[in-house]
């Protein structure tokens, strides 16, 4: 039988993951705002942190060290999504939306690529 899960440590982050895997299904949205696009990437790095914590090899991955510094993590990155959009919804006032709007037509042209071996690695990890 085919099981899904979502793990988070909040409600919140649990309701985003599953909105996010809802709209992979679907093909992604064809434009995300920037405010969506800060959010996925906060989500992506928390992500990250788990991933980078529960590899490391167990009495270090329970220790308090590893769970302050993934703390702090969260709340770093939690931080600097809060600037961010404070950021732009500032430059949004100051100029009436028109730099952000630059900005969402040159990402069009953009492409992200992942070195194979770090894919390959991501994979492994996640695997168990």
């Amino acid at each position: 039988m085919a099981t899904l899960s979502f793990e988070g440590e909040t409600h919140g982050e649990i309701v985003m993951k599953v909105k996010r895997w809802l709209v992979s299904l679907e093909g992604g949205p064809e434009h995300l705002t920037a405010s969506e696009t800060i959010d996925q990437v906060s989500e992506l790095t928390k992500d990250a942190l788990r991933v980078i914590a529960s590899s490391a090899p167990g009495p270090i991955a329970h220790s308090e060290i590893m769970k302050g510094l993934t703390s702090m993590g969260y709340k770093a990155t939690d931080l600097s999504k809060q600037a961010v959009q404070a950021g732009l919804d500032t430059v949004e006032e100051v100029t009436g939306g028109s730099v952000l709007k630059r900005v969402s037509d040159a990402r069009k042209t953009i492409r992200y690529e992942m070195n194979t071996a770090v894919a390959n690695q991501i994979l492994k990890a996640l695997r168990g």
